[in-house]
């Protein structure tokens, strides 16, 4: 891997220690940089969870990803950094109940504390979390908080004054990339999966978030939504390289 391609490809230019600031100054310029999308998915294109296959698409190609290519190369960069990383299998709440093991990768990172770090989650935390009990994590307007109940961490975002809505749940158990390859199948082939049924591209902002959904384009500015429908391919496709520096011809 060449670190400093990657570190372009995030536009970070800052300190390269292996503490708390370096952490969450990467996962905000990842999350700034690089979309989560499920295009090469909704082409047909088989996504390969190998390092190699990943730095080319994301870095090289300038693309972005869904869970397991964005979090599993995250990992791969801070753990060439010096820091201490974990994959770690989350199921997604969904319709009132959890997914299944490997239903996501989410990343544990061990500094003198342990952090939750997730940068392939879409609209979600934009710092790592602190992996402590009900501690409130207060972002850009959005709260989280972990609980922690049996075997089970559960990442919660805040919905009320009084309710907390969960997003996922994970255990601490630690795994290998090559783990998550059959839920990765899934969810590019099964007909049940959110990736085979909708396009998405979508990447926070310095403001907010822009979001290309299907042939939705929506742009959120300080809590601000703004939806335009594009009315062909010829105005997505140009969204998509304009927001997202995406250009999906033949050769991409």
């Amino acid at each position: 891997m060449n670190i400093d391609a990657y570190l372009q490809r995030l536009n970070y230019h800052g300190p390269q220690a292996c503490d708390v600031d370096t952490l969450r100054a990467l996962h905000q310029a990842h999350l700034l940089a690089v979309p989560f999308e499920n295009l090469d998915i909704q082409r047909g294109r088989p996504i390969v969870l190998e390092e190699t296959a990943l730095y080319d698409k994301i870095v090289r190609q300038c693309r972005g990803g869904f869970c397991y290519e964005l979090n599993g190369l995250f990992a791969a960069l801070l753990r060439e950094l010096g820091f201490e990383v974990k994959l770690l299998s989350a199921g997604v709440r969904d319709n009132g109940k959890f997914g299944p093991e490997f239903d996501h990768l989410t990343l544990l990172v061990q500094l003198k504390e342990r952090w939750l770090a997730d940068v392939g989650f879409g609209d979600s935390f934009c710092e790592p979390l602190r992996l402590e009990e009900l501690t409130e994590h207060v972002q850009h307007g959005s709260a989280y908080r972990l609980r922690h109940t049996g075997e089970y961490w559960i990442m919660q975002r805040r919905l009320s004054k009084q309710e907390w809505e969960p997003q996922y749940r994970f255990t601490l158990q630690p795994h290998r990339l090559a783990d998550f390859a059959s839920m990765c199948r899934y969810h590019q082939t099964s007909p049940a999966s959110h990736f085979t049924q909708h396009r998405i591209c979508s990447r926070a902002t310095p403001e907010g978030r822009v979001t290309l959904s299907d042939m939705r384009l929506i742009i959120t500015t300080n809590g601000q939504r703004q939806e335009t429908i594009l009315q062909d391919q010829a105005e997505y496709t140009q969204a998509l390289w304009e927001y997202f520096g995406i250009d999906l011809t033949e050769s991409n």
